[in-house]
């Protein structure tokens, strides 16, 4: 069975999500952005969600983890949660 790391932020809006990628590409710190926005518990570790099994996030979620390039940052992807910015950092 597949299995990945992932770090995310997750924030309430669209906006929001697309503002804070904004930062990320001008080079801003992932953990630190986490930390300050994201709505997830997963926060407290600079949005690092561990390794997961492929079936174990929501499908939208799962979809980028799994099928997308590693190391970038995706979305914002929407989920029943929220929007979503995501980056793998390994999967096996």
């Amino acid at each position: 069975m597949a299995s990945a790391c992932a770090v995310h932020i997750l924030v309430k809006t669209q906006q929001q999500a697309m503002e804070i990628k904004a930062l990320l590409d001008k080079g801003g710190d992932f953990a630190a952005l986490a930390k300050k926005y994201s709505l997830c518990p997963s926060k407290k570790k600079g949005g690092n969600l561990g390794e997961f099994r492929r079936g174990q996030m929501v499908k939208a979620f799962d979809d980028v983890v799994f099928k997308r390039p590693i190391l970038k940052v995706h979305g914002p992807i929407k989920t029943k949660f929220g929007y979503h910015l995501i980056k793998t950092l390994y999967r096996s």
